[in-house]
């Protein structure tokens, strides 16, 4: 995916890592935390009208320079070049969040899945992880690919057989399965498979979220970020701190207070926004949370 050794420096220091890690298992989850909590996910620019580009290299650069990530295809497009940069063994799956029941068999890729491979452990004997930047609220360390429930920091996190290995009684592996996510969490589960996960299955995938007209991406400002058991969220004008046993919700009740939380406790990196795009994005931010309170907070 091309990039250079000052990139892999450089993307490292933003992770607040001096050294380069080993490609061990603490060197995959020393990583893979200081990811999740140092580079928030968010869709800024998508609700900005100018997303940025779903190329890895576009993001390795924007990650190495201290900019806006992105979401899911951004994020881990990225990671997986980190990892791969540091002697991992990644290889890629396709997946498919799902919010509601009734999409749960659906098959399009609104998620790109990252796998690392060759570090068994007596609970893991296959060697394959699950690392994922991309989630927003996700897991804070790898998960291994192991049927079962596994808890991260106080959370449990589900991998179950795939559809099709469930059926034919195999055990779960790295080629496809099911999962459950958090409790509390805005998505319900995923389904990964080897369908179609390509340069070019990723972009398309992204020119419709990015830009389609119907794209969740496009309804409502996000940013989140995972600090050990900490879900970090500013959704619209909700600031949010879920852990495994509270949850501290509160209205974001003025502009500089809104800003605030997205830069200093997101994390969110905004040199490049002009301050008449900061304005048209707070009036249609409270023009939606004001609908949002009429309806019920549905």
């Amino acid at each position: 995916m091309g990039g250079s050794a000052t990139q892999v420096e450089d993307y490292l220091a933003r992770l607040g890592i001096a050294d380069r890690p080993p490609a061990t298992l603490d060197g995959l989850r020393q990583v893979h935390r200081a990811h999740v909590a140092r580079i928030p996910y968010d869709n800024l620019s998508v609700m900005l009208g100018r997303p940025d580009p779903v190329d890895p290299a576009d993001g390795v650069a924007r990650a190495a320079s201290g900019g806006r990530l992105g979401y899911c295809f951004q994020q881990n497009g990225a990671f997986g070049w980190l990892l791969d940069s540091l002697g991992f063994a990644v290889s890629r799956r396709h997946g498919h969040v799902w919010t509601r029941p009734e999409d749960q068999f659906g098959t399009d890729l609104n998620h790109l899945v990252l796998v690392v491979s060759g570090l068994p452990t007596g609970d893991n004997p296959g060697g394959h992880w699950w690392p994922d930047a991309g989630l927003g609220e996700g897991f804070a360390e790898p998960l291994p690919l192991v049927r079962g429930d596994h808890d991260v920091d106080g959370w449990s996190f589900g991998i179950g057989a795939g559809f099709g290995a469930q059926a034919a009684g195999r055990p779960t592996g790295p080629a496809a399965w099911t999962y459950r996510h958090l409790p509390g969490g805005v998505l319900r589960g995923m389904v990964v498979t080897s369908r179609d996960h390509s340069t070019d299955a990723v972009a398309a995938s992204h020119e419709v979220l990015a830009r389609g007209e119907d794209s969740p991406f496009r309804r409502v400002l996000v940013a989140q970020r995972i600090d050990g058991p900490e879900q970090r969220t500013v959704r619209g004008l909700v600031h949010q701190v879920l852990t495994p046993t509270s949850r501290d919700q509160r209205d974001l009740a003025s502009y500089d207070e809104w800003r605030a939380a997205l830069v200093d406790d997101l994390l969110l990196p905004v040199d490049d926004v002009s301050d008449d795009e900061w304005s048209g994005l707070w009036e249609r931010t409270v023009a939606s949370h004001r609908a949002w309170d009429d309806a019920g907070r549905p």
